[in-house]
């Protein structure tokens, strides 16, 4: 009997159930048919927070961020890269800490860019100040 994990949908925030080994097959969300893996960080809110932290069988990377924050911007793209890099092995989201100001209190976030990983739904590592791709992936597997 195969081994399932439950990965929410970055489209319609369901929780699929999807085997182990179908993970690197590209899987869809059961309900929009659209993929579960985008390639590309989520944008996640106070209101689709918790689904995906707490839903997700797979550790979610959380780049805590700001429009206004320079380092923010420079570290962007890096992100997304690492995402193309580590989906779907683990879910990378973003929050935008000027947006979403309870969720950044609620994990006394102080400075900005911030990385947290969640894994089973707790705070498993968290990392301050802006990283590159590679910098990224060697950070998230070391505390993986």
């Amino acid at each position: 009997m195969s081994e399932h994990l439950h990965i929410v949908c970055p489209h319609c925030n369901a929780v699929n159930r999807v085997p182990t080994e179908r993970l690197q097959q590209h899987p869809q969300c059961g309900g929009c048919h659209q993929s579960l893996f985008a390639g590309q960080p989520l944008d996640l809110t106070a209101a689709t927070f918790s689904k995906h932290i707490g839903g997700n069988d797979i550790p979610v990377l959380v780049d805590f961020w700001a429009p206004w924050c320079g380092p923010c911007k420079i570290m962007g793209p890096a992100f997304a890269q690492a995402a193309l890099q580590l989906e779907p092995q683990v879910r990378l989201a973003k929050v935008n800490s000027e947006a979403e100001q309870g969720l950044a209190a609620q994990f006394g976030i102080r400075s900005i860019p911030t990385l947290v990983l969640f894994r089973g739904g707790r705070e498993a590592a968290r990392q301050a100040g802006a990283l590159g791709a590679n910098d990224i992936v060697r950070w998230l597997r070391a505390h993986k």
